[in-house]
């Protein structure tokens, strides 16, 4: 068997939203011959319902790749012998990968994970990452095998958390650096240079999935989780709370130094909103009301009447 190189090299790539996205458009910048695209299905949108396509299907078309959307992987992977793909790349795909699929490709497939395994394995690490106030995460280069984040890894591009960090900025900080982390590793993994190393399984934690009961804020939280599960919900889906029987997305909060008044009672509506967890006060910065556009706290506060000593619950 020859070398590869990027013109050689036959890839498929798997992958759904805009942080894979990013990685896909990486390796075609760099001038990786990718052959075909695998992602989830298009998806209605808008109040119109509008079929779009996800982020890695927009790149895809525009490079003019071939892009399969099967329903069901395990069901529909037919198509996939034909495109004779040496490896088959894949970041934030989206469903579970069957053996017929891993076993296609001559050099296997490939999987870039959210996370420093084989701490947070699973479906969400990104969110995980910041639920749990960790300071650095990073994204793992790994064999994937049949169980779920379990294989081989075989290289680490680390990642700060920044306070300020939520979860749209650190899927951003996430893509560029798996965009970096394939440029830099794909042919020397195809080559048979990049030894993989089993992961500790003693070390394992679990990264489980962002359900609709993970997106209702509990005000008999402490301050600093509070806020860390604020910065893992933002800004998509939200986290939120009912405010006079409205849905009231928060979006960002900072703690203060104001006296502490009731779990959710709004202790300070001025130059500002302050709301009260169990432990501390917290300011409101980013909210947004059912049915209105994202505003700061102070601006919200500005222009919604009798919000002093209200109970967000």
């Amino acid at each position: 068997m020859g070398r590869y190189d990027k013109e050689t090299a036959r890839i498929v790539y798997m992958g759904t939203p805009a942080i894979s996205a990013t990685v896909l458009s990486g390796l075609l910048e760099q001038g990786f011959h990718v052959v075909g695209v695998i992602c989830n299905p298009d998806k209605p949108t808008g109040r119109k319902g509008m079929l779009t396509p996800c982020p890695v299907k927009t790149v895809a078309l525009q490079a003019g790749i071939p892009v399969f959307q099967p329903a069901k992987i395990r069901l529909d992977h037919g198509f996939l012998p034909s495109l004779e793909p040496d490896v088959i790349v894949t970041m934030a795909y989206g469903q579970i990968v069957p053996q017929e699929v891993l076993d296609c490709p001559k050099r296997g497939c490939i999987n870039l994970h959210g996370s420093i395994l084989p701490a947070l394995r699973g479906a969400a690490p990104i969110q995980r990452a910041l639920d749990l106030g960790l300071k650095e995460t990073g994204v793992t280069l790994m064999q994937m095998v049949a169980a779920m984040d379990a294989g081989e890894a075989y290289d680490v591009e680390k990642v700060e958390i920044a306070e300020e960090d939520n979860y749209t900025s650190l899927a951003e900080k996430i893509g560029i650096a798996a965009r970096n982390l394939i440029v830099r590793d794909l042919i020397p993994y195809l080559n048979g240079e990049l030894p993989g190393v089993p992961q500790d399984e003693s070390l394992v934690t679990f990264a489980s999935k962002i359900t609709p009961g993970d997106e209702k804020l509990d005000f008999h939280m402490s301050g600093k989780v509070f806020v860390n599960r604020v910065r893992a919900l933002s800004l998509t889906p939200g986290g939120y709370a009912y405010l006079d029987g409205l849905k009231f997305k928060i979006l960002s909060a900072t703690p203060t130094d104001l006296p502490v008044g009731q779990p959710g009672e709004v202790v300070k509506a001025k130059k500002g909103l302050f709301v009260s967890v169990s432990d501390a006060t917290l300011r409101l910065d980013l909210v947004q009301l059912e049915g209105k556009k994202m505003v700061d706290g102070a601006s919200f506060a500005n222009g919604y009447r009798d919000l002093l000593g209200k109970i967000l619950s």
